[in-house]
């Protein structure tokens, strides 16, 4: 399949890309490693996707506009678009990934775009709707990419994006730590950081997206042991792939120490261990003058006494 190379942003072309002082966090050639390989399969790994999809078309339902040419970015296999072409507000859809395997597997009906590092394969004001379903977090400058995006975006164009938070696997993550230090006396770097709800917003309004909103759902999986959560993992392409990670393999007796550590510590009467995955949904719109702005303060023309129906009372008259 033939990949549209020729709309990638450059550093300094039209000002559309800053290059970003950042060190990489991820590995980029094992990222792609990690998504061909799970390309094969991800049909029998993708229900997060598959929930996070509904969570986005859900968003796009509530909206009160029709949208007519948009962009999937870290599409996968496709899942999101048939969620969001159900809501009746988004007629066609382009796809990008990082994954050659994943492109390839779309059908020949679909346009595709190969993404290269971080950088989007798009030019300024092309769409007026950008979706991401659980691919951002695995994205270094996370500000830069979003204002890319925004660039990407026409006027009043709306950002749809879920990826996952700060709490995602948070069991996981303590009970490697635990046994990496009784086994091997220290850790290494085996869960990548992940932004935290809190933050979303304000990385939100520095890549100058209007009326950013952002909200989680915690979802809880259940698992027969450590091992069945790992092979969910490799499944989705969502294993290890940061620049600094144990380049060797691990010793079994340090996952089965984890899987111990987290049976005693999370383990349920029936015997399973709980996994938990924070989706962060978030929404923005790129700015447009025809969008609703906050009043200047004391420029209201009616009381809130008179709108609530209360005697107003002054200060100085109140009893300490």
């Amino acid at each position: 399949m033939k990949y549209k190379s020729d709309m990638l942003w450059h550093a300094g072309e039209k000002g559309l890309v800053m290059t970003s002082a950042l060190p990489d966090l991820f590995d980029r050639t094992q990222l792609v490693r990690l998504r061909d390989r799970a390309s094969a399969s991800y049909g029998d790994f993708n229900f997060l996707k598959e929930m996070a999809s509904e969570r986005l078309a859900d968003r796009l339902a509530d909206v009160r506009r029709q949208f007519s040419y948009g962009l999937d970015v870290g599409c996968h296999d496709g899942t999101l678009f048939p969620h969001l072409k159900q809501t009746g507000k988004i007629a066609e859809m382009a796809h990008c990934d990082v994954s050659p395997a994943f492109l390839d597997g779309l059908s020949e009906d679909i346009e595709t775009r190969l993404m290269t590092g971080e950088i989007l394969p798009a030019q300024e004001g092309e769409f007026d709707l950008i979706a991401s379903c659980l691919f951002l977090h695995w994205v270094t400058d996370l500000p830069g990419l979003l204002k890319q995006m925004r660039l990407a975006l026409k006027p009043d164009g709306l950002l749809l994006v879920s990826l996952l938070g700060g709490r995602t696997l948070q069991e996981l993550r303590a009970c490697l730590s635990e046994a990496e230090t009784e086994v091997s006396g220290g850790m290494r770097a085996r869960c990548a950081p992940m932004a935290d709800i809190r933050d979303i917003g304000g990385l939100m309004q520095r890549a100058g997206l209007a009326m950013p909103v952002a909200d989680s759902d915690l979802i809880t999986v259940d698992y027969p042991n450590i091992f069945r959560l790992m092979a969910d993992l490799r499944g989705m392409g969502e294993t290890n792939a940061l620049v600094d990670r144990n380049k060797s393999f691990s010793r079994r007796d340090l996952f089965f120490r984890a899987g111990d550590i987290y049976q005693e510590r999370y383990g349920t009467e029936a015997g399973t261990i709980p996994a938990c995955f924070e989706i962060v949904t978030i929404t923005g719109w790129a700015p447009d003058a025809t969008q609703p702005k906050p009043l200047r303060p004391g420029s209201a023309t009616n009381r809130l006494a008179e709108a609530l129906g209360v005697v107003e009372q002054d200060p100085e008259d109140s009893t300490p």
